[in-house]
């Protein structure tokens, strides 16, 4: 049985990651607020350095918006090859503490260390001894959480880190830690939407019961939140309030979906454009489905018009896909029934259901003189694995003489300017 009582959780949380790494290799940019993200008028911000954060720049905020409030600030497109590479070495250092990893993102994780104390020390050792590798290794800063569970863990990274305020920039602790027997104390003053699944939705519910903090939850009558919330909403906040939280440190997670979604400086507005882009973004999905060994029975088209009006449209199969033409057979019939001429500027393919791939064909299917199933792709995945994403493509994404492939997480920020 899993001890869920002793556990030692750590929560590590890179420092303003993508800024971070973008500094190592522009040392002249440190000190100025710098920007990580699309820098298009469609862009949004990835990370904003603790200089930028002063003017109220932060991630998710739209890239337009970012440089009214900061426009002296030097604006970085991402690059999220590199990120991916740091993040790789980051994995590493905290393989070194313990197996039980989790990563979350390329810039954080949960580290379960409950069986590490004895051999690295008490759980503050072990976190001051990853910050330190951290730093003298890749050049760079985290913050870690320590607590009994992943919730309280999180909770403790925040608090931290460094912040940014319009004065100055306070350095943060660096390491917080929740002792068992003490979560009470940490999480009743905090704000009610501090807690995991707390949106603006069920906030504005909360404020209506008379939920400010944390601590009112005790203070409200049960059946009140379950009225106002639903009975699994209600339970799962009354769990965090006390700090509980039972799940583990999930070593080996399966993706339960793999997309790629792409938003265009200029919108499309014919069919051609849209096949084309459906054929791009089929051919990555199903690249990135092989690489993780898995295929998808839920197919989704994602598109967004120049209003920002969205529809999504699924289909489902009996088996589970995982190749490029089969998926673009698939949600083409979907993609012709949406009339692109208000002009879409974003289209996304998302597989999910997700399962091993079994192929298995009748006799009346495969003439005797084919090749074995599948080799096309593997031959196409052993090029790319070879000699890069841009060797060989589907024909329709030939542009200028090159191929305008789609790369997992290059336009995750939006379209760069030009």
């Amino acid at each position: 049985m899993v001890d869920t009582v002793n556990r030692t959780i750590l929560h590590v949380d890179m420092d303003a990651f993508f800024v971070s790494v973008e500094l190592r290799r522009r040392p002249e940019l440190v000190g100025q607020p710098v920007v990580v993200g699309g820098t298009g008028r469609r862009g949004v911000v990835a990370a904003a350095s603790y200089e930028a954060r002063r003017f109220g720049v932060h991630s998710a905020l739209p890239s337009a918006v970012a440089k009214r409030r900061c426009p002296h600030a030097v604006f970085l497109a991402g690059d999220h090859a590199l990120y991916a590479e740091v993040s790789a070495q980051v994995r590493e250092i905290f393989d070194r503490y313990t197996p039980l990893v989790e990563p979350i993102s390329l810039d954080e994780a949960f580290l379960d260390v409950s069986g590490a104390i004895n051999l690295f020390g008490p759980a503050l050792r072990i976190a001051e001894s990853i910050r330190s590798d951290v730093r003298s290794e890749l050049e760079l800063d985290c913050s870690v959480g320590i607590a009994p569970n992943k919730f309280l863990a999180k909770l403790a990274s925040v608090e931290a880190k460094p912040i940014a305020t319009p004065d100055r920039i306070e350095p943060g602790a660096g390491v917080v830690v929740i002792e068992a027997g003490k979560e009470r104390l940490f999480v009743d003053p905090l704000p009610v939407e501090r807690l995991w699944g707390v949106g603006p939705v069920t906030l504005e519910k909360l404020h209506r019961i008379g939920v400010q903090r944390v601590c009112d939850l005790e203070m409200i009558d049960r059946a009140v939140l379950v009225t106002s919330l639903g009975q699994a909403q209600a339970n799962h906040l009354m769990s965090l309030g006390v700090g509980a939280d039972d799940r583990p440190v999930e070593v080996d997670r399966e993706a339960k979906s793999i997309s790629h979604e792409q938003t265009y400086s200029i919108d499309r507005r014919t069919a051609g454009e849209m096949t084309t882009e459906l054929v791009r973004l089929a051919d990555a999905v199903s690249g990135r489905m092989r690489a993780a060994g898995l295929g998808a029975r839920t197919l989704t088209l994602k598109v967004r018009f120049a209003g920002f009006h969205t529809i999504s449209r699924s289909t489902t199969t009996d088996e589970f896909v995982d190749q490029a033409d089969t998926i673009v057979d698939l949600l083409g019939p979907i993609l012709e029934s949406i009339d692109p001429t208000p002009g879409v500027r974003l289209i996304g393919v998302a597989g999910s259901n997700m399962g091993r791939v079994h192929h298995q064909l009748t006799f009346d299917e495969v003439p005797g003189d084919a090749p074995e199933w599948g080799a096309k792709s593997a031959a196409i995945d052993e090029i790319r694995e070879r000699f890069g994403s841009s060797a060989i493509g589907p024909a329709s994404a030939v542009r200028g003489g090159g191929l305008r492939v789609v790369r997992k997480g290059a336009q995750q920020w939006g379209p760069d300017a030009g």
